[in-house]
């Protein structure tokens, strides 16, 4: 059973499709019973419950009817959680998905009912380079949620590496993002001019937008053309932005979120993907990109802190506008004669619907076990 915390549904339709993407990988090989919580004004009753179901994945959403008074609130969380559960019936490990808000519900249930739970975590709060630190009271719940985990399974070495000099003590195993390996697949490239492709929620404080747009600027005083196509956002709140910096040469793009399917031509079109962010838990945009034959190049944050030996990602520091100009300046030398197939097959090796779903299957076995 799916505990999450973040998850697609009726109010934010892209809202953790990451962790939706984790369930079905795991219904590969169990059947899943997914429970998301959330808050919806355009609620016609109090609690609306809609359950969805393709094959082994059966997703229950629980819809609730704002409250202002926060005790009244959480009643209702709690009513709606106990009637999907009904309806679940039995289960055998729970997977908690975001320690916050639903961790204690985890433990709770999974005492009750003398089952295990691991916990999967995503959340830049944890990091220390954010500003969107947890509060002292919430940290303290956290630890004690994930200390009675059977496995606690960050996405990234990067990400583990922040939750233990926290203070986070628990039986770690890695379990990175899945990457659809059936659907980002290489094509063949036209070589004529540069292509840059970024795909974000385009938030500057988390991406870094202005510091690529800086560095367009700059490129375009070295480069006849090129074009940089940012993705996730219409880009408006940055047009002022760039009419100061007087880019003229340079063809910048902005495109609203698109869905999967049409990422992956994005991708396979471009010549390199940029990521620029000041902070990362994991990037899926990093693997995916590479699946496609693109090369990257990345801040040291995130899934790229364990790429950064690949012939295909070039790593630099963060916030480092010189370093990435050099790098974009210099990409025909430093990704020369890459295997396309190659990129592929490694990402197929290591974050495949697959891939994710033994990894996290042998975890369920343990925990059980079995």
């Amino acid at each position: 059973m799916f505990i999450c915390g973040w998850y697609p549904s009726r109010v934010l339709p892209t809202n953790g499709d990451f962790i939706e993407r984790h369930a079905q990988a795991v219904a590969k090989q169990h059947k899943v019973s997914v429970i998301h919580l959330i808050t919806d004004k355009n609620c016609t009753k109090k609690i609306e419950i809609i359950t969805k179901e393709d094959q082994n994945l059966t997703t229950h959403i629980g819809y609730i009817l704002p409250k202002k008074n926060r005790i009244t609130k959480l009643k209702s969380f709690w009513k709606a959680y106990q009637k999907i559960l009904k309806k679940i019936g039995a289960f055998d490990v729970i997977h908690l998905n975001e320690i916050h808000p639903f961790g204690l519900l985890a433990k709770h249930t999974s005492k009750k009912n003398k089952i295990p739970y691991i916990i999967t975590e995503h959340h830049t709060a944890y990091l220390q380079s954010t500003n969107n630190n947890l509060s002292y009271s919430k940290k303290m719940i956290a630890k004690n949620v994930v200390k009675h985990a059977a496995f606690f399974c960050p996405v990234s070495t990067y990400l583990a590496t922040h939750l233990k000099k926290a203070g986070f003590t628990g039986n770690y195993k890695i379990v990175p993002n899945v990457v659809d390996t059936g659907l980002f697949v290489p094509k063949k490239k036209v070589k004529d001019s540069l292509k840059i492709v970024h795909v974000s929620s385009l938030k500057d404080s988390h991406k870094n937008i202005k510091g690529m747009l800086r560095v367009a600027k700059l490129l375009e005083e070295k480069l006849a053309y090129f074009e940089w196509h940012f993705i996730g956002g219409t880009g408006n709140e940055y047009q002022e932005f760039i009419t100061s910096l007087n880019i003229k040469k340079a063809k910048i793009h902005f495109t609203k979120h698109v869905t999967q399917k049409q990422l992956v031509n994005y991708l396979q079109e471009a010549t390199l993907c940029v990521s620029f962010s000041n902070y990362e838990t994991f990037g899926i945009v990093i693997p995916e990109a590479i699946a496609c034959g693109t090369p990257v190049i990345a801040t040291n944050t995130g899934i790229a802190t364990y790429l950064k030996n690949e012939q295909f990602c070039k790593v630099i520091p963060i916030k480092n506008e010189a370093f990435l100009l050099e790098e974009i300046l210099n990409y025909k030398t430093t990704f020369d004669k890459l295997d396309p197939d190659k990129m592929h097959s490694f990402v197929a090796q290591q974050f495949s619907k697959e891939v994710i779903s033994n990894k996290f299957s042998q975890l369920y076995y343990k925990s059980l076990n079995i």
